[in-house]
């Protein structure tokens, strides 16, 4: 069974208003969808050129172009060649400039790597040589066709009703897992759930969190522009998301300054909020993000305190061979030197709170 699609909101959340009689027709897609295919906006469809049938799939999660200019699509059990495509050095680099431009960016000699949005949720991300010495690298992370709801994220049915505890009590909570884990997956679902009076502020990198929920406000990172100026970084748009008067701060990544405003923000009563760190098992979760904090300047003790106060369940992913996702859930602590640890916790115990012993 599968759920309906989401429909992106703010600019990337917003449903699509009802049109009314009067109202034009929409463009069809360039490629029209089959059942069931996801469905290209003309404009994203155009910059994909090529690989636009292989995007339009609506198994694909990943496809990427690689420096001997094959095509490679992940349908969910490994990437595998895409039959029939194969591009050029100058076609590749073309596309890849194509696709930047397209989500606003640039990507030239002096700027040879560059991650766009594209569309709703496509994300993008091109290297050129000679940083990317074999030829063009392409990368495309792709969104589910569907609407991924929290009971379709495939974990336990115990760590999903411990999920929507931690919602409703406001607990905030920390989604660790690697690359593909799934954590902006689950962070969507999750809070796609909160309650529709919520105001929920989202800042990332390149927006891509699959949220629907009524009121959202997006926050997106910009790059500098040919002259240097201009760059808006994650911990910048933190500071300012906090004069927006969120009602849950939601970080898409924790890798580095920010991470010191939404600690501080999480310690200063923005309660019920989000955000995800990678990290490659729950007991590493703690030297993870001690090492981002030193990134943010924040000594380890410091870390350790405001991490126990102000993060009330960690949620670490993994994916196993066959893709089955399992969850384990943690609890910030200190340790015997007062580093920051983390005890694992079993998905019947009710979520701490700062007011409890101990818990701070």
């Amino acid at each position: 069974m599968h759920p309906e699609p989401f429909l992106p909101v703010d600019p990337r959340h917003r449903p699509a208003p009802d049109p009314g009689p009067s109202s034009a027709r929409p463009a069809e897609p360039a490629h029209p969808a089959r059942s069931g295919e996801r469905r290209l906006e003309p404009s994203v469809a155009d910059a994909l050129g090529p690989l636009a049938p292989v995007v339009a799939d609506p198994a694909s999660t990943d496809v990427f172009v690689t420096g001997d200019g094959r095509v490679w699509a992940d349908t969910g059990a490994g990437s595998r060649p895409a039959p029939g495509i194969r591009l050029g050095a100058e076609d590749a680099r073309a596309l890849a400039v194509r696709l930047i431009e397209a989500g606003g960016r640039h990507v030239d000699e002096a700027t040879p790597c560059a991650d766009v949005r594209l569309g709703e949720g496509m994300r993008v991300h091109v290297a050129l040589p000679p940083v990317a010495w074999a030829g063009t690298a392409i990368s495309i992370r792709l969104p589910r066709v569907r609407r991924v709801s929290l009971d379709d994220t495939g974990l336990p049915v115990a760590v999903v009703a411990r999920l929507r505890r931690a919602l409703d009590e406001r607990s905030t909570v920390l989604v660790t897992g690697a690359t593909g884990s799934g954590k902006t997956t689950l962070l969507g679902a999750l809070l796609s759930l909160a309650d529709e009076r919520d105001r929920i502020v989202v800042i990332e990198d390149v927006a891509e969190a699959p949220i629907h929920h009524p009121h959202v406000v997006g926050l997106e990172c910009r790059q500098a522009n040919l002259e240097g100026a201009g760059e808006v970084d994650l911990a910048r748009l933190v500071r300012e998301a906090l004069r927006m008067r969120p009602d849950r701060l939601v970080v898409g990544e924790c890798r580095g300054a920010e991470v010191r405003e939404f600690l501080a923000a999480l310690n200063t009563g923005h309660r019920g909020g989000a955000g995800t760190l990678h990290a490659n098992s729950l007991a590493d979760v703690p030297s993870r993000l001690e090492a981002v904090g030193m990134i943010a300047g924040l000594d380890p003790l410091a870390l350790a305190r405001q991490a126990i106060s102000g993060i009330d369940l960690v949620v670490h992913l993994q994916r196993d061979a066959s893709g089955a996702r399992t969850a384990a859930l943690g609890r910030f602590m200190q340790d015997a030197r007062e580093r920051l640890a983390v005890a694992p916790v079993p998905p019947d115990e009710p979520p701490s709170t700062p007011d409890e012993p101990g818990a701070a």
